[in-house]
C-alpha cells in the first residue's frame, strides 16, 4: 500500500511539475531559484500529508503552500545563497528573443507588486481559479482577495501601459 501512495505522488509530481513550477515562477516575481526551491519546499510538504489530500484535491493543498511560502520568502532578507564567481553556460535553442523579452517584462513587473498583490493576481488570473479559491489560499476574506487582485491588475496595467496599443 505504501509503495502504492508512493506510485501516485510520483506521478502527480511527474505530471504537475511544469504547471506548478511555471507558478512557483511567477509568485517569485521570477526568480527561478528561489521558485524552484519553493516548490520543492511544497511538494516536501505535500509528501507528509499525501495520504490525506491524496483523494481530495492535491494541486489546491499545492497553491496554498506555494503562495503562503512565497510570501513568507518575500518577507526574508536573505535566502542563504552565495554569489558564485562564473555562470553556468546556458544552452541556445532557436530565436525566442521577443517571446523570452515579454515574458521577462511581465515578470520584473510582477516582482515590483506586493507578495499578496501578486500571489491574488497569478493565482486568480494565470491559474484561473475562482474568488472564492484564490481567498482560501492566501487565508484571506473574499473581498480583500478581490482587492489583492484588483489593485495588482491596475498597478501591472500602468507598468506595462507604454507597451499597450489600441486595438483597430
Amino acid at each position: 500500500m505504501e509503495q502504492t501512495r508512493a506510485g501516485e505522488y510520483d506521478a502527480f509530481v511527474a505530471a504537475r511539475w511544469s504547471v506548478l513550477f511555471h507558478l512557483a515562477r511567477l509568485l517569485t516575481g521570477g526568480d527561478r531559484h528561489r521558485a524552484e526551491d519553493l516548490l520543492q519546499e511544497s511538494l516536501v510538504k505535500l509528501w507528509f500529508v499525501w495520504p490525506k489530500v491524496a483523494d481530495e484535491a492535491p494541486e489546491a493543498y499545492v497553491r496554498k503552500v506555494l503562495a503562503r511560502a512565497a510570501a513568507r520568502s518575500a518577507r526574508r532578507r536573505w535566502w542563504g545563497e552565495r554569489p558564485v564567481e562564473q555562470l553556468p553556460e546556458v544552452v541556445a535553442a532557436g530565436d525566442m528573443s521577443a517571446t523570452v523579452a515579454e515574458r521577462s517584462r511581465l515578470e520584473a513587473a510582477l516582482a515590483q507588486l506586493t507578495p499578496q498583490q501578486r500571489a491574488a493576481v497569478v493565482l486568480r488570473y494565470y491559474q484561473d481559479l475562482p474568488d472564492r479559491q484564490v481567498a482560501e489560499t492566501l487565508g484571506c476574506p473574499v473581498g480583500t482577495a478581490r482587492s489583492h487582485a484588483a489593485r495588482g491588475v491596475a498597478r501591472l496595467r500602468r507598468l506595462l501601459a507604454d507597451v499597450i496599443e489600441p486595438v483597430g
